[in-house]
C-alpha cells in the first residue's frame, strides 16, 4: 500500500531526520537523499538575492513549511477565493450572453449561476489535493495522467492563462485609454497591466496571499458603484426575436461558457493550498473554494449580463463608447464624470488581482515539463510569460469579443477532460490503494500513463464532435441547431473510455 500523508496524524515524528530526507529525496523520486547540489549559476543567486521574491521550484512543500492552521484560516482562503475571482473580466464574460448572444436577462442569469456553480465545483474539488499532497495542481495530475502525459496538460495550461492574461491587460489598457481621454494608447496601457502584473506575481504565494485578503475591498466597493450606476438602465425586459431551437442552442451554449470560465481554475486550484498542513478538511477546503469563488463570480456574471442589456437595447451606446469591453466599462460609470474614471482604475487593479495567479503558476508549469525547464528558475518563465501575453494581447487588442467567444469554450473542452480522468483515476482505481507523495518526480513508480493519453485523445474527438465555433462546426453541433456540445461530449467520451482502458493498462503493466 502506498503512503498517504493525509492518514498519517501530525506527530513530532513528521519532523524527523528521516521525513526530512523523504522530503528532500523527493526531488529525484529517489528514498535517499540528495548529493550536496551543484554551484547555482550567476543569475539565479542574483535573483535568490532579491528581497520577497521567490525562488522556489515545484518541489513538494514539506511539512515543517507548511503554515499552521488557526481560527482565521478559512476566512484567508475565502478572501483569496473572493478577490481573485472578483474580475472585470467575467463582466465581459456576463455582456456575452445578453449582447452577443442575444438572450434575455432571465435567461442569461439563469445560464450564468448554474454554469458558475458547474465550474467552481471543478476547482473546489482540486483545491483539496493542495494540503492533502503539498504538491501543485499538474504535478498531483501526474498520479492520474501519468508523468509524461501530465506534461500536455501543463502546454496546455500554459496556453491557457496566456490567453486570460492577455484578455485581462487588453480590457485593462482599454480600460485606461477610456480614462485618459485617449491620451494614453491602448498599447502603453497593456503595457502597464502587464507590467503591475509581473511584479505581484514574482512574489510568490505569500506575499500574494496576503495581498489578496485586502484586495477584495476596492474591488467590491467599485462594482456596487458600478451597479448604481448602471443599475437603473439595465433593460429586463429585452426579448430578442429567435426560433424555439435557435434559443435553446443559445442557451446551451453561454451556460457551457459560463462552466467554461469556472473549469479555467481547476489546473491552478491545489497551487494556492500547498502551503497548508494535510489535516486540513477537504470538505472545509471544498465549500470554501466553491463559496469564494461562486459569490464573485456570480456577482460579475450578473452585472455583465445586465451592462450587456443596455448595448443590446440602445444602439447610441454603442456609437458613444465603441464595440468594445473598455467602452462597455465606462459607460456604466459615464454618469458619475472624475469619480467614475477613478472607479474604472480600482477595476484595472482588480485585473492585475486575477492576472496574478496565471502569471504565477505558468512558470511553474514550465518547470513542470522536466529537464532543462526544471533547472531555469520560476522568475524567469514568469517574465518570459508576461513578454508573451503582452505581445499578443497588442495584437488583438481591436477583437477582444471575439477572442472571448472563441478562447474560452477551447479551454473547458481540456480541463473537462482531464478532470474527468483525474476523477475517475482517484475513485476506481486510487481510493484503496493510496499515494506515496514523495514519489512526484519518479517516472517509474508513477503511472505509465497510456490509458490517460488514449482517453485524452477520445475526449478531444468528442469535443470536436459536439463543438460549435465560428472556425468549425461539429456534426452533433449542427444536428442540434447549433449548440456547443463540445464540454458535455468530451466529458462522456473520457468517462466511458478511461476505465476500460485503464484496467488493462494495470493488467499488463502493472501500475
Amino acid at each position: 500500500m502506498y503512503l498517504d500523508v493525509e492518514k498519517a496524524p501530525p506527530s513530532p515524528s513528521l519532523h524527523s531526520k528521516n521525513q526530512l530526507e523523504l522530503d528532500t529525496s523527493s526531488a529525484t523520486g529517489s528514498d535517499t537523499p540528495l548529493e550536496k547540489s551543484p554551484p547555482q549559476p550567476r543569475y539565479q543567486k542574483w535573483i535568490a538575492s532579491l528581497k520577497s521574491v521567490e525562488t522556489g521550484g515545484i518541489e513538494r512543500i514539506s511539512l515543517e513549511d507548511r503554515q499552521p492552521v488557526t481560527s482565521s484560516t478559512t476566512l484567508h482562503m475565502f478572501l483569496m477565493w473572493f478577490s481573485m475571482v472578483l474580475a472585470t473580466n467575467n463582466i465581459i464574460v456576463g455582456s456575452l450572453g445578453t449582447y452577443v448572444m442575444g438572450l434575455s436577462f432571465r435567461d442569461a442569469a439563469i445560464c450564468a449561476m448554474l454554469g458558475n456553480l458547474v465550474g467552481l465545483c471543478t476547482a473546489g474539488y482540486m483545491s483539496t489535493w493542495g494540503p492533502r499532497s503539498g504538491n501543485r495542481t499538474l504535478i498531483v495530475s501526474r498520479y492520474f495522467m501519468g508523468y509524461w502525459p501530465s506534461k500536455i496538460c501543463c502546454l496546455l495550461n500554459i496556453l491557457t492563462n496566456i490567453g486570460y492574461c492577455m484578455l485581462n491587460c487588453t480590457v485593462g489598457g482599454q480600460i485606461l485609454s477610456k480614462v485618459s481621454g485617449e491620451t494614453i494608447s491602448v498599447m502603453v496601457g497593456i503595457v502597464i497591466v502587464a507590467l503591475t502584473s509581473w511584479v505581484m506575481a514574482m512574489f510568490g504565494m505569500r506575499v500574494f496571499a496576503i495581498y489578496e485578503r485586502f484586495a477584495w475591498v476596492p474591488q467590491i466597493m467599485v462594482l456596487c458603484i458600478m451597479l448604481g450606476s448602471a443599475g437603473p438602465h439595465f433593460d429586463f425586459n429585452i426579448n430578442i426575436e429567435s426560433s424555439p431551437e435557435h434559443l435553446s442552442a443559445k442557451r446551451v451554449t453561454f451556460f457551457s461558457l459560463c462552466v467554461s470560465v469556472g473549469l479555467s481554475w481547476a489546473p491552478l486550484a491545489a497551487d494556492y493550498y500547498v502551503y497548508y498542513p494535510p489535516h486540513v478538511k477537504r470538505w472545509k477546503t471544498f465549500l470554501t473554494t466553491v463559496t469564494g469563488g461562486g459569490l464573485a463570480m456570480g456577482f460579475t456574471l450578473l452585472l455583465g449580463n445586465g451592462l450587456g442589456t443596455m448595448l443590446a437595447s440602445t444602439p447610441a451606446y454603442v456609437k458613444e463608447y465603441g464595440n468594445n469591453p473598455g467602452g462597455l466599462l465606462m459607460m456604466a460609470y459615464d454618469a458619475l464624470g472624475g469619480f467614475g474614471k477613478f472607479c474604472a482604475v480600482i477595476n484595472v487593479l482588480a485585473l492585475v488581482a486575477n492576472n496574478t495567479p496565471g502569471a504565477y503558476s505558468m512558470g511553474m508549469n514550465f518547470q513542470m515539463l522536466g529537464g532543462v525547464f526544471q533547472k531555469v528558475s520560476q522568475p524567469i518563465f514568469t517574465t518570459l510569460t508576461t513578454v508573451a501575453y503582452t505581445a499578443c494581447a497588442m495584437g488583438g487588442r481591436n477583437s477582444l469579443y471575439e477572442i472571448f467567444n472563441s478562447l474560452l469554450p477551447l479551454i473547458g473542452y481540456w480541463v473537462i477532460i482531464w478532470f474527468m480522468i483525474v476523477i475517475e483515476e482517484d475513485i476506481i482505481f486510487r481510493r484503496i490503494k493510496g499515494y506515496d507523495w514523495t514519489a512526484w518526480n519518479s517516472p517509474c513508480e508513477l503511472p505509465i500513463g497510456i490509458a490517460a493519453g488514449i482517453a485524452f485523445l477520445i475526449g478531444w474527438a468528442g469535443a470536436i464532435i459536439g463543438m460549435d465555433q465560428s472556425y468549425y462546426s461539429g456534426i452533433l453541433a449542427q444536428a442540434t441547431g447549433g449548440s456547443d456540445l463540445g464540454i458535455w461530449m468530451g466529458a462522456a467520451f473520457t468517462v466511458v473510455s478511461f476505465p476500460p482502458l485503464r484496467a488493462l493498462e494495470l493488467w499488463f503493466v502493472k501500475r
